[in-house]
């Protein structure tokens, strides 16, 4: 059997090799042993347990075959929370963490004296943030919305094996909520918003739903799609919140005075200094 060292340094090499994450052997190799990190560098030299190196070996063979370690792991963490990831919903990233940050302090900017707060999340996935803002946030009251029922089953596990008093309504985009005659404080979504034609990684792109990616022609399809209706589901007073791609500011602002002549806006950016985060300020003052 060889040592831990030994299986790291080949899987990694073997993955610098075919131009591939040399990370995701590290992420598997916790997952499949159940050892933490400090536990991990203790261990280096001594030998892989059998049990151990057959599911290793079974997930590096995926991991060569071009799958994501999150989906072999079958979760990912968001918020410092766990959970549940698959084929049918988009990885949770970190920038996506940093609008569920912005939406919690814009919630103490202009809702604290509110005794309950309603919001939704529309395209919700794996429901990432609309349980993570449900929990962080005991004032919510929080719907979401997918258009794939897929999704939709893992979004409801998630909030079962985490706590969270989400309701879930399959149907697309804005139509659960118009249908049903809801209205809410804040809205948020994370739509698709990548261009249709732009090239990406194929980590992501051969795995990924591609309903959760692609966002039109120049990415801003499904955000048009929602300025147009979205008055229809917002109070009178009320945050919008959304995710964006770092280069679409100008294409944004464009939309943004079409959609929302004279309502305050901002584009934040993320840690990484790139423009990710739109807040419209509806008659919020």
């Amino acid at each position: 059997m060889p040592t831990i060292r030994e299986l790291m340094t080949q899987s990694e090499q073997a993955m610098a090799d075919a131009d591939k994450d040399v990370n995701a052997p590290k992420v598997l190799f916790y997952h499949v042993s159940g050892l933490e990190p400090h536990q991990l560098y203790m261990q280096m030299d001594e030998e892989v347990n059998e049990d151990v190196l057959a599911k290793f070996n079974e997930g590096m063979e995926r991991l060569m075959a071009g799958q994501p370690v999150q989906y072999i792991k079958g979760k990912e963490y968001f918020f410092s929370r766990e959970f549940i990831v698959n084929e049918d919903v988009l990885i949770p990233r970190y920038e996506t963490e940093e609008l569920v940050e912005q939406i919690l302090y814009a919630i103490d900017d202009y809702f604290k004296d509110y005794d309950e707060i309603t919001l939704t999340d529309v395209g919700t996935g794996s429901g990432a943030i609309a349980i993570s803002l449900a929990l962080e946030e005991p004032k919510l009251t929080v719907s979401a919305t997918d258009i794939s029922e897929k999704a939709l089953v893992v979004a409801r596990e998630n909030a079962k094996a985490l706590g969270a008093d989400v309701t879930f309504y399959q149907g697309d985009m804005l139509q659960p909520l118009i249908e049903r005659g809801i209205k809410v404080d804040i809205f948020v979504s994370n739509p698709p918003y990548i261009p249709q034609d732009q090239n990406i990684d194929p980590l992501v792109k051969d795995n990924e739903p591609h309903v959760a990616l692609f966002g039109g022609e120049d990415g801003l399809y499904f955000y048009r799609l929602i300025f147009k209706d979205v008055k229809k589901v917002i109070k009178d007073r009320a945050l919008l919140a959304f995710e964006m791609g770092f280069d679409q500011r100008e294409l944004m602002e464009e939309a943004l005075e079409v959609y929302f002549p004279g309502v305050p806006y901002t584009i934040m950016k993320d840690m990484s200094g790139k423009d990710r985060m739109l807040m419209i300020y509806y008659n919020l003052k």
